[in-house]
């Protein structure tokens, strides 16, 4: 049996998903996921049912931080050595955060393109230095094996200028500074989904909501992204977990001139010290904040219902109208009282929430009256990764 294995990697964290392939498809026949790599590793096995297969802690005391990761995906690819011995893994799929300019379709590492990559870092500090690494120690553990890498950036990479650019002089522009918008594969996978249902929900005009300790929003008309939340950065936007989402520059410069801010330090801020955390002080997760009795967890959540309600509306400008809204991602597909708390702001908009089928986290959770269908659909950037991976290895073999 021939396999893909996907790699979508965090700074403490690691989530990998086996694909056996078969007639141009890929089905998915395991899931790993590491947690805690920096402090107590472990390692949990899934199958595509979600079942737990397998889990256990890792020691990883003698190894070194920086080799953590290498270390992980090695137990992973021992795991699959050890329980599939009859298949090989005929290639690694990744999702690597920032394409930039460069970049709009899936493609085949080499030393070039990652150096190309590396360039990258600064416009995504917290996740391509470890998509890097992860990509490196694949190659350093399977050094014979094609290493697929597909980009958040890509399903946005054709938005309209007036979208993508910011007001600034023109040269900065044609530099690169401008709107790319992140969570692509997780978008994509959406619209592949919606293609599926049919009945036209592929080709209405729609917001698929991308809510988690990351949080994104996209417009999407005609199957094609026209808009988005994130903009240069994954901090542009809708307040996360830590990210300031959208915030007035010339705060930054107070902060820098009042301060005594560097350079490093605003980074941290507006990446790592804000969002629910800053605005609550508890906590960056949703489920601690609502579990919590203090304002300041109320205010947190309020105030990200406020701005995604807010974000609906500038969508639905871009799309010129609103068919469906889709909810996804780990927020946005469990968390039934703060989707019911953004769909009690949009009534203006015509939605109409079913209240016990938003409960239940139905696949449709308007009423059959609402002018505008609301979904919950589960997203899978694995499974995008390796249909991506899949179609590479397919056309080079001919």
């Amino acid at each position: 049996m021939s396999l893909i294995l996907t790699v979508n990697g965090g700074s403490s964290s690691l989530k990998c998903a086996l694909f056996f392939r078969h007639d141009d498809i890929a089905d998915n026949i395991y899931t790993f996921k590491l947690s805690n790599i920096l402090n107590h590793p472990a390692m949990k096995v899934l199958s595509p049912q979600g079942e737990i297969v397998e889990q256990h802690q890792l020691d990883m005391t003698d190894i070194a931080i920086d080799h953590r990761h290498q270390s992980c995906l090695d137990e992973v690819i021992q795991w699959v050595d050890k329980n599939l011995p009859d298949n090989d893994i005929k290639a690694f799929g990744h999702r690597v955060v920032h394409g930039g300019e460069l970049f709009s379709e899936p493609v085949v590492a080499n030393d070039t393109i990652l150096n190309n990559l590396e360039s990258l870092i600064p416009l995504a500090p917290l996740h391509q230095p470890f998509s890097l690494k992860l990509i490196r120690a694949c190659q350093h553990l399977k050094p014979a094996l094609p290493q697929i890498l597909c980009f958040d950036t890509m399903f946005h990479a054709h938005q309209p200028d007036v979208e993508q650019h910011y007001a600034i002089p023109r040269k900065f522009t044609e530099a690169g500074i401008h709107r790319y918008g992140f969570h692509g594969l997780s978008y994509e996978f959406i619209q592949h989904s919606l293609k599926k249902i049919g009945h036209g929900a592929e080709s209405d005009k729609t917001i698929v909501c991308h809510l988690g300790a990351g949080s994104s929003m996209c417009a999407i008309k005609e199957g094609k992204s026209i808009a988005s939340s994130m903009g240069f950065s994954a901090v542009e936007g809708l307040p996360m977990g830590t990210r300031t989402g959208n915030i007035d520059p010339g705060v930054l410069l107070y902060l820098q001139r009042n301060y005594d801010m560097d350079t490093d330090q605003l980074e941290r801020f507006i990446y790592k010290d804000c969002g629910w955390l800053g605005v609550s002080g508890i906590s960056s997760d949703m489920q601690e904040l609502k579990q919590s009795d203090q304002p300041e967890a109320e205010e947190a959540i309020a105030m990200f219902v406020y701005r995604a309600v807010l974000e609906i509306g500038r969508l639905s400008a871009a799309l010129q109208g609103l068919d469906q809204l889709v909810f996804t991602a780990g927020v946005g597909e469990n968390d039934s009282s703060l989707r019911k708390r953004i769909c009690d702001q949009l009534d203006w908009l015509g939605i109409k929430l079913n209240k016990s089928a938003n409960q239940e986290s139905e696949a449709i959770i308007s009423k059959a009256t609402s002018p505008v269908t609301v979904r919950v659909i589960p997203t899978n950037e694995e499974a995008m990764i390796a249909r991506h991976t899949e179609s590479i290895l397919a056309a080079a073999e001919g």
